[in-house]
């Protein structure tokens, strides 16, 4: 059986390891329990974490136990990794929704069933310390001059980096201690921005417990300009379908440049590396072939196999001309008026972020409404055409109804 490290390296998303000949010896000769963490930020994980959470599947394909460590706890403090500025301080209630919220999408890809995987709350143990003894037990292992030389706190550094998110470098090193001492953890996985925090950990389960604990970084999902890939007009690219429909996350993935398209394959699906290699000879307009399998493949792990079906049969309709609208993203306006501003409908669907980005994009010629061209930006809709339902193409990719309710 081929050893997963081998499958992730393959594949191109392994970053950095600690000890990789130990780390691939491990992984061919036994059982691992691992552990990501996921902190509770928003009520949804986004495309970002979606890596990871390929990971996890890789992993536990090859008979790898997954722990999922959702951060009650660290996310009271924020992770600085990453950060120009501090993170917005959220309430218990808050970060203990986002968590609940957490294992429903985890589970569209890991298997919990019969302990496969297991989901753990770090607030089990970080809400309860006591100051005082975690200082004494936990601060006296960690250097403030090694820990200044991290990353994360460099970049955070000439902004001002808070004592409190100072701090968050020995929690996530404590969360390792402890999954090592309740579950026989042995190896972290994260974020390549995640090494610092990964490598405090293994040394303090190194210090506190005498054993050799493994860590191992993936590549962040980037666009081959180093960009980081899931930022939309609408903003993140979220996999809570109430956030971001099925078709909009469809297209996202459908309209990746062409010199993107063969490394998300490689990164966030599970299309076999044969398959990936011979859609690597395609050039020009073969490549939308690479990229309908990219889409609908990322579709159908987030959202399942039926919505990943409708969005795509969606897309070829309407780019086909056969002018199905049944499932394209849809907004609902109330209507109190006998006609309003394209420019306004067009910024409640948030199909633009200002105005002035909308008479931008008309009088360059790239809006139209049931296919006609808009080049007016004064343009007005009536209430009875919105009723009825009207659709706004942006540019050459992006429809979207409006109906009036």
């Amino acid at each position: 059986m081929t050893n997963v490290y081998d499958i992730l390296k393959e594949r191109g998303l392994i970053a950095q390891t600690t000890h990789e000949e130990e780390i691939r010896e491990l992984l061919g000769r036994e059982k691992v329990t691992f552990y990501i963490g996921f902190d509770p930020t928003a009520d949804s994980l986004h495309v970002g974490h979606f890596l990871q959470m390929v990971v996890m599947r890789h992993m536990q394909n090859a008979g790898h136990r997954p722990i999922a460590l959702v951060g009650g706890g660290t996310g009271m403090v924020g992770d600085p990794s990453g950060r120009t500025d501090m993170r917005q301080m959220m309430t218990v209630e808050t970060i203990n929704y986002n968590c609940e919220r957490f294992k429903e999408q985890l589970s569209t890809v890991v298997d919990f069933s019969d302990d496969k995987a297991i989901m753990v709350n770090n607030a089990d143990w970080l809400r309860s310390l006591n100051y005082i003894e975690f200082l004494r037990d936990i601060g006296s292992c960690f250097s403030v001059n090694e820990m200044l030389r991290a990353k994360c706190f460099q970049t955070r550094l000439e902004k001002g980096l808070s004592f409190i998110e100072f701090n968050y470098m020995l929690m996530q090193s404590y969360d390792f201690l402890m999954l090592n001492q309740k579950y026989d953890c042995k190896l972290e996985l994260g974020g390549d921005d995640q090494w610092s925090n990964i490598l405090g950990g293994i040394d303090l389960v190194r210090r506190k417990e005498n054993k050799q604990v493994y860590g191992m970084t993936f590549t962040l999902l980037t666009t081959a300009d180093g960009k980081k890939m899931g930022k939309t007009a609408k903003g993140a690219l979220w996999l809570d379908p109430k956030k971001t429909s099925p078709y909009d996350f469809y297209q996202y993935f459908r309209n990746v440049d062409d010199e993107d398209v063969i490394r998300c394959l490689k990164l966030i699906t599970f299309v076999p590396m044969e398959e990936i290699r011979e859609l690597e000879k395609l050039t020009g307009q073969e490549l939308n072939q690479a990229k309908r399998i990219l889409a609908y493949e990322v579709t159908k792990l987030v959202h399942g196999e039926e919505e990943a079906k409708k969005a795509m049969e969606t897309a070829e309709s309407i780019f086909g001309n056969k002018g199905n609208t049944e499932n394209m993203p849809t907004t609902t306006m109330e209507l109190s008026e006998a006609d309003y501003g394209l420019l306004d409908v067009m910024m409640l669907a948030k199909l633009i972020p200002s105005k002035g980005e909308g008479r931008r994009l008309i009088e360059q010629g790239g809006v139209s409404v049931n296919d006609e061209k808009i080049t007016d930006t004064a343009y007005r809709l009536t209430a009875d055409a919105i009723r009825e339902g009207v659709v706004i193409k942006k540019g050459k990719k992006v429809y979207h109804r409006v109906v009036g309710a």
